[in-house]
């Protein structure tokens, strides 16, 4: 195992041209016409020449030109100067790339305490981004719906791109999502079950949504911007308000049956234990998460609860506290820790992932991913000399959520341009 801390987030991916995954080899069969693949392959390079392209989508030259000239033709892609290979002689091949402003995505993410938002080109380049800081308590449908038309808004002023050159809009949020018929089950920032988001979003703002939990497109994040670009199979697991985990398998992200898999947070680490939001007892969330280290840190350190600290407030006491050698603080970071090495330890008994990325902004404190954290879950994975995963840790800005909707809005976008249509 190799614990890697010096993945700094997303944009790690950026010293790889292109975005999206990077594809080993002819692509499996799919559904997508040759043309939709041809484009994402050409996304996915940043730019490539028509022999390459050829090989890579294993068909043939007179194939490529006659599926290269329809995007030419309909403005998705345009031609650039190659790159000039070592030791080639004579001017580098023209190269294919494609053309950014053919459209634009807006992805968001709605969290707790902020609304986040980026624009971004067909290309995959952000152009502009928004924030937008609410109170912490569940909204209603009405309310989400108008802070989400805002931030649209706002990256679309800024970027100066009319509103209806906008393709589709990419939403995240925590919870149970039913990313297919884009229904939100639960959330704890939205009131109301079974809530028709992705409906109400395309009806409130004339933009086709899609929506999805919050964590499914930080995984997406990685798999477009990041480090898992260049990796077939992933985990990344989240650890903010919540424990939330994303997977993805042979390239592809994995929701489950009914797209409500990985709730690796909700995965029982104590029969009858400490309560969790969830409604249920023993969940790991309910032992690592900030809500579960704040109700910690109240009992252990005696707070005055007549002092109204903020969540934040309490973790930074907190963690100071453990760092100048306050004993109960330190206990709570410590079983916080095994309980992590637990969770992880499970994930690799499940999945075998050759990586594992540590997401979130808890991630400022090293007690998640400790030698003692890494050496604990070395001993509870299954299979004497087995070889652990690498463990990236990833300290990112917020902006990297709505990044990962902005990743699920070019997903559908690039089937309406150079594919299929999308409703």
């Amino acid at each position: 195992m190799q614990l890697d801390l010096t993945h700094q987030g997303v944009d790690d991916g950026a010293e790889l041209a292109g975005c999206g995954p990077v594809y080993f080899g002819a692509p499996p069969e799919s559904a997508a016409p040759l043309r939709q693949l041809a484009y994402e392959r050409i996304r996915s390079a940043g730019q490539i020449p028509r022999v390459e392209l050829a090989r890579v989508l294993d068909v043939s030259p007179a194939t490529v030109t006659a599926v290269v000239s329809e995007l030419i033709g309909a403005e998705l892609v345009e031609e650039v100067e190659g790159t000039a290979r070592p030791g080639a002689r004579g001017r580098p091949p023209v190269a294919l790339r494609v053309r950014g402003g053919a459209g634009y995505v807006v992805g968001v993410k709605i969290a707790e305490f902020k609304h986040t938002a980026v624009l971004t080109d067909m290309a995959g380049t952000t152009l502009a981004s928004a924030t937008l800081s609410r109170p912490s308590q569940a909204r209603s449908l009405k309310a989400v719906l108008a802070e989400t038309g805002e931030l649209v808004r706002e990256v679309t002023r800024r970027a100066d791109v009319s509103e209806r050159k906008v393709i589709a809009l990419g939403a995240g949020l925590p919870g149970l999502i039913d990313h297919p018929e884009g229904r939100v089950l639960w959330s704890s920032v939205l009131e109301g079950e079974g809530v028709p988001l992705a409906e109400k979003l395309t009806e409130a703002l004339g933009i086709p949504a899609f929506i999805d939990n919050d964590t499914n497109l930080l995984t997406l994040a990685e798999l477009w911007f990041g480090r898992g670009r260049m990796a077939r199979d992933f985990a990344v697991v989240s650890i903010e308000q919540g424990v939330g985990m994303g997977l993805v398998l042979g390239q592809g992200l994995y929701r489950g049956a009914h797209s409500l898999a990985l709730e690796l947070g909700h995965t029982k680490v104590q029969l009858d234990g400490a309560l969790c939001r969830c409604g249920q007892r023993g969940c790991l969330e309910a032992y690592t998460s900030d809500y579960a280290l704040v109700r910690e840190a109240h009992t252990a350190l005696e707070l005055d609860s007549r002092l109204q600290l903020s969540p934040q407030m309490v973790l930074e006491s907190l963690h100071d506290r453990a760092k100048a050698g306050n004993e109960g603080a330190r206990s709570i970071f410590r079983r916080a820790g095994r309980y992590m090495a637990a969770g992880l330890a499970n994930v690799i008994n499940l999945f075998d992932p050759s990586l594992i990325i540590l997401s979130g902004e808890r991630m400022q404190y090293q007690y998640l991913y400790a030698e003692e954290v890494m050496r604990e879950m070395q001993g509870l994975i299954v299979g004497r000399g087995r070889k652990a995963p690498d463990v990236a840790v990833n300290a990112w800005g917020d902006l990297v959520w709505a990044r990962g909707a902005a990743a699920l809005a070019l997903e559908v976008a690039a089937g309406k341009l150079a594919g299929r249509s999308i409703a």
